[in-house]
């Protein structure tokens, strides 16, 4: 017996109704999106109805919609998050992504059940746990390699899903309480104030400054679209794109991207490996992931240790963009440069000034090497600029009309009586047969095989595209008009079919036997906060639980990042090498009021930070 094909999904953000379908024109094979309250990004939530739009939308090609329900749930919210699963269950979505084990002892539908990055799987005991209880897929962490992430889908067997694009936090997704506990909102609440994207002096314990107003926190932005091949191998079966706050273009440049680079992998699998949904994509554009917004990229931990160039975006946050040319000649008004490619009027341009600081600025106009920038600029000769923005081929995303289409088959026959019939299918086991009667059927005077083409894939407006059109009348004539209802009712017929077959997925059975891998007391990392997620975590061996921060908050110094990123490693100062020698053991992060204390922990080869509360 043949293996099966293993079926790969590219899952696109989206934060909101048009961008989804954008996306999936432009080739998702799935979207995750907010729903009306308790999403991870609180400014991305969506009505129910416009969650209905999407899933209406969506299961025409097969493609599936994930709603995040991933913020921890207060107890007073619990009866308000049950009637809004429910719902979301009778609209049509495919799943929830969800970091709250509250949700588990709901009265809810069996809806199945995704465990967010949230979760913070990092483990196979993790991993293996959460399967067990009944998630039928795991997001997995950005930290991870290709062989943790092989040892995980050997362990258990619910579907992998990882981040191949776009911004990376700096902590374990789930175990940060920086933004809590600086400011008071709380990243594991949607409202993350992205501590880490902020300037910071690194500070010893003798106060001296040691690197200054550098963005030590800032990584770069994920890619890893050189290793679908690799990622696959190792089980991971939906490729994430991150950026539910990100804007409809950019989501359509890094899914018309990718979904070229799945297309490529799975026609040269050999048949290993399929897209899960149905239907070709046509962007209407080039996509290009350099010319989107982007802080520099990185693979960031796959192969097992950090890149040799680094992971951080020291001198900037905000986008760097590519290489554009080298500046000749500088005023405050005008510049002449030396460019690898034409700039056009709006481009956003920018450099890194001699602190190593990025400054970003736009273009009014542009006469061929000469630049004439919308602010005041004074560059030194010699600087490389930077081209962040392409207002042109931004224009052209915008504009893109994408088309997606599924191929059907078609086979026109006669049928006793007068009848003739017109058979479509897909290749996804759909199929259907219409029939029309004629008065009578009469040889045709001249040949009708072209003709009867031509009509039969007029499919425009509709789902599909014609691939093979067999055609066994032959020699006789069939008036166009007859012809032409038969395809309008083939068509109809064949959504309908689709619409019948399409295959949800259910939650699974939850083991009340399966056991908390990480001991019987769970802390503030756990972050545990209503009853409904006490009583879940009683019934699998936890006998003592300390409440998430935002529930009780804790005082004095508190563990609020823990992560695999590096300071000393990235600038070049290991303690386990000679030169990390020069630094105290002991270093902080000051950044106006904010005050953090950083941990090494160098046999795991972790860092972890610590909130100093103000005066301390």
């Amino acid at each position: 017996m043949a293996n099966k094909s293993t079926p790969l999904e590219l899952l696109a953000p989206a934060k909101n109704a048009e961008t989804a379908i954008q996306a999936i024109l432009c080739g998702a094979d799935a979207v995750y999106m907010g729903a009306s309250s308790h999403g991870a990004r609180r400014a991305a939530a969506n009505s129910v109805d416009s969650l209905r739009k999407v899933v209406d939308f969506a299961h025409q090609y097969d493609a599936k919609v994930y709603a995040t329900v991933n913020t921890i749930i207060y107890d007073d919210e619990l009866a308000e998050v049950e009637r809004l699963i429910t719902d979301l269950y009778h609209i049509g979505v495919d799943a929830l992504i969800i970091q709250d084990m509250g949700i588990l002892r709901m009265d809810i539908p069996p809806i199945e059940l995704h465990a967010s990055t949230q979760c913070d799987i990092r483990d196979v005991e993790k991993a293996r746990f959460l399967s067990e209880v009944g998630f039928t897929r795991l997001v997995l962490a950005r930290e991870l390699s290709l062989q943790e992430i092989s040892e995980i889908h050997a362990a258990v067997p619910a579907s992998l899903e990882a981040f191949i694009h776009g911004a990376l936090c700096v902590s374990y997704s789930g175990d940060c309480r920086a933004s809590f506990m600086n400011n008071g909102r709380s990243a594991n609440r949607g409202e993350c104030a992205q501590i880490c994207r902020l300037p910071y002096d690194l500070v010893d314990a003798r106060g001296n400054v040691l690197k200054r107003d550098s963005h030590l926190l800032s990584l770069r932005d994920l890619n890893r679209s050189g290793s679908i091949a690799g990622m696959a191998e190792a089980g991971v079966s939906s490729f994430k794109i991150e950026g539910r706050l990100k804007d409809v273009a950019y989501v359509k440049n890094t899914v018309a991207a990718y979904s070229r680079l799945l297309d490529k992998f799975v026609e040269e699998s050999g048949g290993k490996f399929v897209r899960q949904s149905a239907g070709r994509s046509r962007a209407g554009f080039s996509p290009s992931l350099d010319k989107t917004f982007n802080r520099g990229y990185t693979p960031y931990f796959l192969s097992g240790k950090a890149p040799a160039k680094g992971i951080a975006s020291l001198g900037s946050p905000k986008a760097i963009g590519v290489k554009i040319g080298k500046v000749l000649t500088s005023s405050p008004k005008v510049i002449t440069a030396e460019l690898s490619a034409p700039l056009a009027n709006g481009d956003g341009l920018g450099y890194f000034n001699k602190a190593g600081i990025f400054t970003g600025f736009r273009l009014n106009r542009v006469d061929g090497a000469k630049l004439y920038p919308a602010t005041s600029q004074s560059i030194p000769p010699g600087t490389v600029l930077y081209r962040n923005k392409d207002k042109e081929f931004d224009d052209v995303i915008s504009s893109s009309q994408p088309v997606r289409t599924i191929g059907v088959d078609m086979v026109l026959s006669l049928l006793p009586d007068s009848r003739v019939a017109l058979e479509m299918s897909d290749n996804h086991g759909n199929a259907v047969t219409v029939t029309t009667e004629l008065e009578k059927i009469d040889t045709a005077v001249t040949p009708q095989e072209a003709p009867r083409r031509r009509i039969l894939d007029k499919l425009g407006g509709t789902l599909y595209h014609a691939l093979k059109i067999v055609d066994l009348v032959g020699g006789y004539f069939i008036p166009a008009s007859a012809l032409a209802q038969l395809r309008r009712d083939a068509v109809e017929k064949l959504n309908a079919a689709r619409k019948m077959t399409y295959s949800f997925g259910y939650r699974l059975t939850e083991n009340m036997g399966a056991k908390y891998p990480k001991g019987p007391r769970l802390t503030i990392h756990d972050n545990v906060a209503n009853r409904l997620a006490r009583e879940f975590y009683l019934s699998h061996g936890v006998t003592d639980m300390t409440p998430a921060v935002e529930v009780k908050r804790p005082s004095g110094e508190v563990p609020v990042m823990n992560t695999r990123y590096c300071l000393r490693k990235e600038l070049g100062r290991c303690l386990l090498t000679p030169a990390g020698k020069d630094w105290d053991t002991d270093l902080y992060l000051v950044s106006g009021n904010i005050r953090m204390r950083v941990e090494f922990d160098c046999k795991n080869c972790r860092m972890n930070l610590y909130h100093i509360p103000s005066g301390k």
